[in-house]
């Protein structure tokens, strides 16, 4: 996007606004395209050209929308005299005016003799709104959605906002599938749904106030958010769409989503597909993880806060956990929550409750998660190991902590249904 910066130049932007039937927007006194002086408080060129149109025929930014042939990009800059350039800038209409303008509709032809003219003819500009923008609808097959916490910066898309991942096309990109492909390859590497399929279109509110008109697309996807690589926003969640009500998300995305989760088609089962290992050596190890499922007398389930430096999932909720060392699970078990919580427990007195078998990534090593019931409980739980744990408590199973490890819902899950096994991570073909 063109940005303006004061200096000795006269920069003169102007509007060219399009409508359904091809017309174009002439302001009545002077005659000709809206058009002001860049001033020091426009952030952009474009932002000059749209304040033009705003002061001089009463449309508001939101009525108007980017051109998918040029979005931000100027369809014309002249020299007009010495040290003064003229910035042309193609808007569409987005929505029809609420009240009469104080401009005139009129044909391309009548607009004045030049390049102008014929430049807007070679782009066929047919004043007919397409999205410019692309965003993820990620589910997981089984009623979760993926929600991105945007960073909290005014002037972006959203701050502080739970949303869909997604962006802005650009001039390189062939399709808006390509949009969004490179737009989740930015901000989260290892998310990489096998397919994305068309699904709606939007209509958002950009920075600047223009429309945005936005393609979204369905994916399915069934790994776990943290191992990403997240490298835009605060985090990646997922969410059920009962519980969107307690987010600050906007209400077009909250409606999309419950749109999208009562259709009966999105319901479909996965296909798995198998995979090699990364050297394509034939069997891989796995890591085991031992976890403690403890409920007290009220039903609610033992969890920890980790610590933010925590090498996996720090300032998140979790299981009382552990690697496997030369050791067997049970024994592993009884170990960690001695070690971490000072809790005595029989190896007796535990059983295996329920299963994850967790791919965090492509590259990554797969981990079988084995969760323990414990029938009973020596002890009161408290920090042993605070670099490592920030709190104990105890958390009703129908009113579970956020951010909670996903795959630790999983289990819980699981065992209330009375599952033994679960998989994320294995991206279904």
């Amino acid at each position: 996007m063109a940005t303006f910066t004061p200096g000795s130049a006269q920069l003169v932007c102007r509007a060219l606004v399009v409508d359904r039937e091809g017309r174009v927007l002439r302001v009545r006194d002077p005659a000709g395209l809206p058009g002001v002086r860049a001033e020091a408080g426009d952030r952009t060129l474009l932002e000059a050209a749209l304040r033009a149109v705003t002061e001089r025929t009463r449309l508001a930014p939101g009525d108007l929308c980017l051109t998918p042939q040029l979005l931000t990009a100027p369809v014309q800059v002249e020299a007009v005299g010495p040290a003064q350039y003229e910035f042309t800038f193609a808007l569409y209409l987005a929505r029809e005016p609420a009240e009469p303008l104080a401009a005139d509709w009129l044909p391309v032809d009548q607009l004045d003799p030049g390049s102008l003219r014929a430049r807007v003819r070679a782009l066929r500009l047919d004043g007919r709104p397409a999205p410019v923008n692309a965003s993820a609808l990620i589910h997981d097959g089984e009623g979760s959605y993926l929600l991105h916490l945007r960073d909290n910066i005014p002037g972006i898309w959203e701050p502080g906002a739970f949303a869909l991942l997604g962006g802005g096309r650009e001039p390189e990109d062939r399709t808006l599938e390509d949009t969004l492909r490179r737009e989740l390859a930015e901000e989260a590497p290892g998310l990489d749904p096998a397919r994305l399929e068309p699904y709606a279109v939007e209509e958002a509110t950009g920075t600047d106030g223009l429309c945005v008109p936005v393609q979204v697309f369905s994916g399915r996807w069934t790994g776990d958010p943290d191992g990403v690589g997240l490298t835009e926003g605060v985090l990646l969640r997922w969410f059920r769409p009962e519980v969107l009500h307690r987010l600050r998300m906007s209400p077009d995305t909250r409606d999309l989503i419950l749109r999208h989760a009562a259709d009966p088609a999105q319901r479909a089962p996965v296909i798995p597909r198998p995979a090699k290992a990364p050297d394509a050596g034939g069997t891989e190890l796995n890591i085991v993880g031992v976890h403690l499922y403890a409920e007290d007398a009220d039903g609610r389930v033992l969890l920890g806060l980790r610590h933010p430096d925590a090498a996996f999932a720090g300032s998140t909720w979790h299981f009382l956990a552990g690697h496997c060392e030369r050791e067997s699970a049970v024994a592993c078990l009884v170990r960690e929550a001695y070690e971490e919580a000072g809790l005595v427990i029989d190896p007796a007195d535990l059983e295996l409750a329920h299963v994850v078998h967790v791919l965090h990534g492509p590259s990554s090593r797969p981990r079988m998660q084995l969760v323990f019931r414990a029938r009973r409980l020596g002890g009161t739980p408290w920090l042993r190991e605070p670099d490592k744990c920030l709190a104990w408590r105890w958390w009703d199973p129908d009113g579970l902590p956020e951010p909670l490890v996903p795959y630790a819902r999983t289990a819980i899950d699981g065992i209330r249904t009375g599952r033994t096994y679960s998989e994320t991570g294995w991206c279904p073909a």
